[in-house]
């Protein structure tokens, strides 16, 4: 089972970006499905999270700018990220956590991570 992270690159301040992380794997179901970012000499920090019934929480930094999403039948969580900022520039990382196991009685949940995806802001 792993993640795969993509859409990151260069935009202007104010432009827009849409990431996204696939899972892929035998997997049963996926519970939470997160997106965090780590600027340069920063701590690791959730942007945006949401639940497998599409409950969604957000950093106060990005609300009413990003949006995240997911699609449970493509075991796949978005971002769109508008109104983009440089201060939003970062290497962000997908996070998921997925329930799988070589049958039913070893079912558990599991906590991933996709490789990281470079978001720069700059004009």
């Amino acid at each position: 089972v792993q993640l795969q992270a993509s859409g990151g690159g260069l935009v202007q301040p104010g432009g827009s970006l849409r990431l996204s992380c696939a899972a892929s794997g035998s997997i049963f179901s996926i519970n939470a499905m997160a997106w965090y970012r780590q600027a340069p000499g920063k701590q690791r920090e959730l942007v945006a999270a949401v639940t497998s019934g599409g409950s969604t929480n957000y950093a106060d930094s990005v609300k009413g700018r990003f949006t995240i999403s997911r699609d449970n039948a493509k075991n796949t969580v978005y971002l769109q990220m508008n109104s983009l900022k440089p201060e939003d520039t970062a290497v962000y990382h997908c996070n998921a956590r997925i329930i799988y196991g070589s049958s039913w009685s070893e079912l558990k949940e599991y906590d991933h991570w996709g490789q990281g995806t470079l978001v720069t802001v700059s004009s």
